[in-house]
C-alpha cells in the first residue's frame, strides 16, 4: 500500500496510522524490521511534513521498544541511517521533533552495524551541533550523549577519518556534563560519552586539565549512581594513561584530592566489582607518576589496595 505511492503523502500518513495500529496489537512482530525500514524511507519521501516525521518517530520508538522487549537488537542499513539523518538536518530547529529522533537514534545506535552506519552518513557533526542548540533540554542531552558513546566506541576514528569530528566532541560533552552536573542520568551519560572519546585519542592537551576536575566533580556529586562512578574512573584512568596534566589535576584539584574521593568511591561502592575494577584500574594508572605516587603513600592507599585484595581475591 505505501510502497505503491511512496511521493503521495496522505498515503504514506495513512499508511503510517494503519502500521501504528498493528504494532500496537503486536502483529507486526516478525516484521519489525522492515516495518522500519518502510516508515524511515515515507519519512525522507516526506521530508517537509513535519506530523509525518512526529508520527513516524513515535512509530519507530514503538517498533523498537517492542524489539528491546524481544531482546532483539535491530541493525539498520546506510540507507536507514541516511534517512535518519535527512530528517534531523531538515528539521534542525524543531526541539520536539529533535527529542523523539535523538532516542530513536540512541535505541539503535545500539546496534554496532547501525553506529558505524550512521558514522558512515557524516551524523556526528549534527549531533554536536543539536547539543550546543538545546544544551538546556535534559533529555536531548542524555541521548546525544548516549549515541555520542556507541559511535565513538564503534569503529577506529583514524580508520573512519573522523578523528578532528570526534575531537569538536569532548569540549561539547564537557559543556554537557557542566551543565547538567546535578542530573545523575545525564552526568552518567555524558561521563560515558567522554571515555569513549579517551579511548580514542581524542583528548587534546587544552582538554585535559578542565575536563579532568569536571569528571572529578561529577563524581563528587553523583556519589550514589554506581555506573556513574564505573565510567567515571575508567575515564579518568583514560586521562591519567596519556596525560601528566591530568595526574597533577587530580591530585591538585581546588574543591580536593582525588585520592580523597577515590577513596570514597570506593568504600560506598566497595561491592560493586565494576566500580572496584574501574578504581584498581585508576589506581594504575596513576602509580605511573611518582609525584602522585607519593601522594597515594601519604595518603595510606597501601591500605586500600590491601583491603581490595581481601575483598576480592580471585580477581
Amino acid at each position: 500500500f505505501m510502497q505503491a505511492s511512496w511521493d503521495v503523502e496522505e498515503v504514506q500518513a495513512k499508511g503510517i496510522q494503519h502500521l501504528a495500529s498493528f504494532v500496537k496489537d503486536k502483529r507486526a512482530s516478525p516484521y519489525l524490521k522492515e516495518c522500519t525500514e518502510v516508515i524511515t524511507f515515507a519519512m525522507k519521501t516526506h521530508l517537509t511534513s513535519l506530523k509525518l516525521q512526529l508520527d513516524g518517530c513515535r512509530l519507530l520508538l514503538e517498533i523498537l521498544s517492542q524489539a528491546l522487549e524481544q531482546g532483539v537488537v535491530m541493525a539498520l542499513d546506510e540507507r536507514v541511517a541516511s534517512c535518519l539523518l535527512a530528517t534531523v538536518r531538515k528539521h534542525s530547529g524543531n526541539e520536539e521533533l529533535l527529542l523523539l529522533l535523538c532516542t530513536v537514534l540512541m535505541m539503535v545506535s545500539a546496534s554496532e552495524v547501525t553506529a558505524e552506519n550512521l558514522r558512515e552518513v557524516g551524523i556526528i557533526p549534527d549531533l554536536l551541533s543539536i547539543l550546543r542548540c538545546f544544551l538546556h533540554n535534559e533529555e536531548i542531552c542524555f541521548s546525544c550523549c548516549g549515541v555520542l558513546w556507541s559511535l565513538a566506541v564503534s569503529g577506529n576514528s583514524e580508520i573512519n577519518g573522523d578523528q578532528a569530528v570526534l575531537e569538536s566532541a569532548v569540549p561539547v560533552t564537557s559543556a554537557v556534563l557542566q551543565k547538567h552536573l546535578q542530573n545523575g542520568a545525564v552526568a552518567e551519560s555524558a561521563c560515558s560519552a567522554l571515555w569513549a572519546l579517551s579511548l580514542q585519542g581524542c583528548l587534546t592537551d587544552s582538554d585535559c586539565e578542565p575536563t579532568t576536575a569536571l569528571l572529578l566533580e561529577a563524581l563528587r556529586m553523583n556519589p550514589e549512581r554506581a555506573m556513574l562512578m564505573k565510567n567515571g574512573c575508567l575515564a579518568l584512568a583514560s586521562f591519567l594513561r596519556v596525560s601528566e596534566i591530568a595526574a597533577l589535576t587530580f591530585i591538585t584539584d581546588s574543591k580536593g584530592s582525588g585520592i580523597e574521593l577515590i577513596k570514597d568511591v570506593y568504600h560506598l561502592h566497595f561491592d560493586d566489582p565494576g566500580v572496584v575494577g574501574a578504581v584498581c584500574l585508576l589506581l594504575k594508572e596513576m602509580a605511573q607518576y611518582d609525584e602522585v605516587v607519593l601522594d597515594m603513600l601519604s595518603q595510606k592507599m597501601d591500605k586500600l589496595l590491601s583491603e581490595i585484595k581481601i575483598q576480592f581475591p580471585f580477581s
